[in-house]
């Protein structure tokens, strides 16, 4: 009779808070232990190993005919996995493309994705698949001993802990994976590199990370595209364990043209023709006229970009578009793996190669200690069939006559079970085909290789060299060399707003309330422009888009801006002070454009300046800059241009006519500055405004200086200033009657 008192029944009772930490904490050990982390024997995750070795037990190696993905995935593999057969299918894929891994397990027919969409494969049932020739260097040594068997999912067979491999695959092919709270993101590398280092490391276990990365010199992806992080941080990430690469894309000149003919890892080259597509559409490149995507299967990835002239800085561009597109793309390194120890660790490359050679040595001699077991076990037996031989016929009775054969056998000849067994298991007619030479000579052969497995096991240097002849083999069998070449280069960068802009030929117009604007073209004329009621033209500035304008005040205050920036001339331009904030009451008198190396002579009207370079006048502060400082009562003339030449001349007027011409070599280049008299005007007569500086130019050797006054116009040729050449700073000669209300000068380009 069951007993229904509910005392008598034992329930274990414990709080929700700690049900839940312990469960939470439950399902993370399991993601980690046995979904996300790889284990630093293979370098595979569960699901990994399980398609591998399912792979093998159905027959599909190298050699073997394609067979439907389906029958891998979905009959043995599809109930192992908690997402089921689509995320088992999917590990699959990843293991069968060769632009994801650096030696692919897999070899697939049909559509197994593409670089540009890895996801794009096709259904299970559609493809077909075996096993890659390197996939046996983690599958070769399984039938000797040399793993751990554990029950399967659901128990129905006994399957590898972790499969013995021949190299230390975690390094080789990499892998990424999320856990909870932990995340692991381990690159490819060269199989040759490594497996050197590996020896190295075998040989010297002393061995120094130093050491060991003159052997590995960084990661090695299924690319071409370069390794662009320097070999000192590549250092410090293997140390550390953590760290960062950069990849960037490969690229040549064909015909005029941007060939990009290798991408960085897993970069889909449709999108990366998106990002450019739409730079070009934003008007952000410019210099583009067309971009083209001519991958084929020759050539799976083979970008074309067409500058609009051969006058374009093509390694600017390419600059320019790896800071802006994933032509250049980082990737994240954490070394974070399942140790021989079964824990999760961030562990550096010496700590990596360290463990895998015990893991290495510790299969090593299980397959010696198996196969030496079964060379004993076999001497055993031939020692039975050596006395059954002797004996033939005697066996042979007894085996026939008697009702136990078995235990008469091992009375008569004192013979083990084992031996015993073995006799019976072969049949009479083989029996009675025993050869003492055969039996003697197998018995020779297996004593030879039970004394070199013995000399093996028993001998530590021995054991490496074996390690290291079957290291060699493997690099031998699939050793090839580095894809991804590892490269100094520059950091990249964008183009600024200014770079981008194109060099087209405007002409600036300020008027006389400060209104500004750019009109296309230098053949504009200025004054005739529609101005507001009371306003006209004061100023105007010839130029390109691409340069920046800049502006003087009353005050000697320089202000800087983009030209491509302002209003057309189309309208009637907008106000400066809503661009810039100048003191109150300045007005605006001078006006110029042009490169940060051209030259411009700097001036008040009391006689005072000096030269400057464009750039000296560039601020990005709205308040300005102080570049000229003006005597009492001056004010500042329009600057003046400062042409090429050797012998360049300054010409310098009043407004009584006085006119000095001198060589401009004499006048200093400040950036700021009151600067050198030019001209000699009584200071007395400057400040009451009595005698003023009206004109300023500068002159080259076969240029004509143009007075003007009034309505007319006066020509001087070189021949003509001798009468007005002085030293800086004097007086100058006055200019003949009718021209000494001078309104002006200006440079006259000889014939």
């Amino acid at each position: 009779m069951t007993d229904l008192n509910p005392g008598s029944t034992t329930v274990e009772t414990f709080s929700l808070r700690d049900y839940a930490e312990k469960a939470y904490l439950d399902y993370s050990m399991y993601v980690i232990l046995d979904r996300a982390l790889p284990h630093i024997g293979d370098g595979l995750k569960p699901v990994q190993r399980r398609i591998v070795y399912a792979m093998s037990e159905l027959g599909l190696k190298a050699s073997a005919k394609y067979k439907k993905s389906a029958r891998t995935v979905g009959d043995v593999i599809g109930k192992f996995h908690p997402h089921g057969d689509s995320a088992a299918y999917e590990a699959m894929v990843l293991m069968a493309q060769d632009f994801s891994y650096r030696y692919p397990l897999i070899d697939g027919q049909g559509n197994w994705g593409s670089p540009d969409d890895p996801k794009s494969f096709a259904a299970m049932r559609y493809t077909e698949s075996r096993l890659t020739k390197y996939a046996d260097v983690l599958l070769g040594e399984l039938g000797q001993g040399t793993v751990e068997w554990q029950p399967n999912f659901d128990g129905t067979l006994e399957e590898p802990m972790v499969l013995p491999a021949q190299v230390p695959n975690l390094l080789l092919n990499g892998t990424t994976g999320i856990a909870v709270g932990m995340a692991t993101d381990i690159p490819p590398h060269n199989l040759t590199e490594v497996v050197a280092a590996t020896i190295h490391l075998l040989e010297n276990p002393k061995a120094t990370i130093d050491e060991l990365c003159d052997f590995i010199k960084g990661p090695d992806f299924p690319t071409e595209a370069e390794i662009i992080t320097a070999p000192e941080d590549i250092r410090a990430t293997y140390t550390s364990g953590k760290g960062s690469l950069k990849m960037r894309a490969a690229w040549r000149i064909e015909d005029g043209a941007v060939v990009i003919h290798a991408l960085p890892y897993q970069v889909s080259g449709s999108k990366v023709l998106e990002q450019i597509a739409a730079q070009m559409q934003a008007k952000k490149l410019p210099m583009v006229s067309d971009l083209r995507d001519e991958s084929d299967h020759e050539h799976p990835s083979r970008l074309v970009v067409v500058p609009r002239s051969n006058r374009v800085d093509l390694e600017a561009l390419m600059s320019h578009l790896f800071a802006s597109t994933d032509l250049e793309r980082s990737y994240r390194v954490n070394l974070n793996v399942i140790g021989i120890d079964g824990r999760p660790a961030v562990k550096s490359v010496h700590k990596i190669l360290s463990e895998w050679l015990v893991f290495r040595r510790t299969t090593v001699r299980r397959k010696l200690e198996y196969r030496l077991e079964r060379v004993m076990r076999r001497l055993h037996i031939l020692e039975g069939y050596l006395v059954a031989y002797l004996s033939i016929d005697e066996v042979i009775k007894i085996i026939r006559e008697e009702d136990e054969p078995k235990s008469a056998l091992m009375m008569r000849f004192a013979l083990s079970e084992i031996q015993a067994e073995a006799i019976l298991d072969l049949k009479l007619r083989n029996l009675a085909k025993l050869e003492e030479m055969k039996i003697r000579g197998e018995q020779d052969e297996l004593n030879e290789e039970r004394d070199y497995l013995e000399k093996t096991l028993g001998s530590d240097a021995r054991l490496k060299t074996l390690i290291k002849k079957e290291l060699l083999a493997v690099v031998d069998a699939h050793g090839d060399e580095r894809r991804a070449p590892i490269v100094a280069r520059e950091e990249a960068k964008a183009f600024s707003e200014l770079e981008l802009t194109t060099s087209d030929p405007v002409t600036i117009v300020l008027s006389e309330k400060g209104w500004i604007r750019a009109a296309k073209g230098h053949e504009i004329d200025p004054v005739s422009l529609s101005y507001k009621s009371g306003d006209g033209f004061k100023l105007a500035a010839k130029g390109r888009s691409n340069l920046p304008t800049v502006v003087f005040d009353s005050t000697g205050r320089a202000y800087s801006m983009a030209s491509h920036n302002l209003p057309s001339a189309r309208g009637q331009g907008e106000p400066l002070t809503g661009r810039i904030n100048p003191p109150s009451g300045a007005t605006f008198e001078g006006l110029l454009t042009g490169s940060l190396d051209d030259r411009f002579l700097l001036a008040s009207d009391a006689g005072y300046g000096f030269v400057a370079r464009f750039s000296d006048f560039q601020t990005k502060n709205k308040a300005g800059k102080a570049v000229l400082t003006l005597p009492k009562g001056a004010q500042l003339l329009q600057p003046a241009a400062i042409g090429e030449g050797v012998e360049l001349q300054v010409a310098a007027v009043t407004n009584e006519g006085r006119l000095l011409v001198f060589p401009l070599a004499e006048l200093p280049e400040l950036a700021r500055g009151k600067g050198n008299k030019i001209i000699g005007i009584p200071s007395a007569r400057a400040a009451a405004r009595e005698e003023i500086l009206v004109g300023l130019c500068v002159l080259g050797d076969a240029d004509v200086l143009q007075v003007t006054a009034g309505r007319q116009h006066l020509k001087l040729k070189a021949c003509d200033l001798e009468n007005y050449r002085g030293e800086r700073g004097r007086r100058g000669n006055k200019l003949p009657k009718g021209f000494q209300k001078v309104a002006g000068l200006s440079v006259v380009q000889s014939g």
